[in-house]
């Protein structure tokens, strides 16, 4: 087995101490560590959909105005490693092995989990490395998740729906709450949802905390013209912008990004608006509404909730297939499943189920009650399966959970793949 291999090995093993949120044993691994933290600026990004895309294109252009990034993002696609990216590339499994070593060896911390101890590698290899500034996705919630311990430039919540509900809240505006745990002190924070419930309930803790708000479709917007994006931040407005993301609904999130990079700006980022178009252009995201062209094709998207497959749904629509269109659909079991499915009607020809590797998926069994469909033994018969009922022209569509995107996407692309950890 090799270093990495191990290193893994046993980092996945605290799987069993599950999910445990909270920032004390964050704080007290951090100021044992050295204070990894206060070593780098950062962009702290929350939210329910649109995390990744909106850090992606932050990344993408700060890169392209020549600092020195850092991102970090979970869970992984393929590998461990791309949860830690510097200078766009993911950590080498030679550092991410010495690193989980290091912490391993170290008795003074108190037992972290799977997710802390990520958290603090990432931190301390963004240091190391000399990081410019971090785009910092958050893991879980906002208020009480491991990365909350920074003091970022500038906060970002995207849009929120429901998700993690009994972790969360079962409302808009419990679930908002949470994510409003990332407001700092005079830390401006970018928004990019709606719904009155949900914008009073980030308004209260902006309020409570003194953190400037700045709000879609007031202070910043977009617009599509034929496959051209036009954003507007405050008076200043940016056309025939071109995103290296796929679909419509990025606008909104290259609209927070634009207004994100804009306060960056004004602390001293020095980001031209050419560094901007190139960085949106340049941006990819591996897995969301990724093509793999073939026969049939395939189209890659870890939606996982509803909102999710809803906004998946709505870009089928924009497609013209002239084959057959097959649904490869797997998800967790605390998933809103009717209502996922149900963005599908009318959109696909056929369904193929399959269970993710993870302790925590729904049964391929159930989701055929609630919209019919194939029940496969395992992922590889799922992708054989639905690239005989999409046949040569067709399309296939794999959804519902990252695992099963990542197992799909490694069976399909033929690429290198590590072991899921549903964290």
């Amino acid at each position: 087995m090799t270093r990495y291999r191990e290193a893994l090995r046993w980092l996945y093993g605290l799987e069993s101490r599950g999910i445990k949120l909270g920032l004390g044993r964050m704080a007290q691994a951090a100021q044992l560590r050295g204070r990894p933290e206060r070593e780098v600026r950062y962009v702290h990004v929350a939210g329910t959909n649109g995390k990744g895309s909106v850090a992606t294109m932050v990344e993408s252009a700060l890169r392209a105005a020549g600092y020195r990034t850092g991102q970090f993002a979970s869970p992984h696609l393929q590998r461990y490693v791309e949860r830690v990216r510097i200078a766009g590339r993911p950590i080498s499994e030679r550092e991410a092995a010495r690193r989980i070593e290091e912490l391993r060896a170290d008795t003074r911390l108190s037992p972290l989990t799977f997710f802390e101890y990520t958290t603090v590698l990432a931190l301390e290899a963004f240091r190391d490395a000399d990081c410019d500034i971090v785009v910092l996705e958050v893991g879980l919630g906002g208020r009480l998740d491991s990365t909350n311990i920074v003091t970022p430039e500038v906060s970002v919540i995207t849009n929120i729906s429901f998700e993690h509900q009994r972790i969360l809240g079962d409302t808009l505006a419990k679930i908002a709450r949470e994510k409003a745990g990332v407001l700092k002190p005079n830390v401006p924070c970018i928004v990019g949802a709606r719904g009155k419930a949900v914008r009073r309930a980030i308004t209260v803790r902006a309020r409570s905390v003194g953190a400037p708000l700045r709000w879609i479709d007031r202070d910043f917007d977009s617009a599509w013209d034929g496959g051209l994006l036009s954003v507007r931040v405050g008076q200043q407005r940016w056309g025939g912008l071109r995103l290296g993301l796929r679909g419509k609904y990025q606008g909104d999130n290259a609209a927070c990004a634009l207004a994100a990079l804009t306060e960056l700006r004004q602390r001293g980022f020095d980001v031209s608006d050419s560094d901007i178009r190139a960085g949106l252009k340049r941006a990819k995201w591996p897995g969301r509404l990724e093509w793999h062209r073939g026969h049939p094709s395939f189209l890659f998207d870890a939606a996982h909730n509803a909102a999710g497959c809803e906004t998946l749904a709505r870009y089928l629509d924009e497609l013209e297939v002239s084959g057959r269109v097959v649904l490869l659909f797997g998800a967790m079991r605390d998933k809103d499943h009717r209502r996922m499915l149900a963005a599908f009607d009318g959109r696909v020809d056929r369904r193929v189920y399959a269970s993710p590797g993870v302790h925590r998926s729904e049964s391929p069994e159930r989701l055929a009650k609630l919209r019919e469909g194939t029940v496969s033994r395992s992922i590889r018969d799922a992708v054989t399966r639905a690239k005989r009922a999409a046949g040569p022209e067709g399309l296939v569509v794999v959804a519902g959970s990252i695992f099963l995107v990542a197992e799909a996407r490694a069976l399909v692309k033929n690429v290198r793949t590590d072991p899921p950890i549903a964290m």
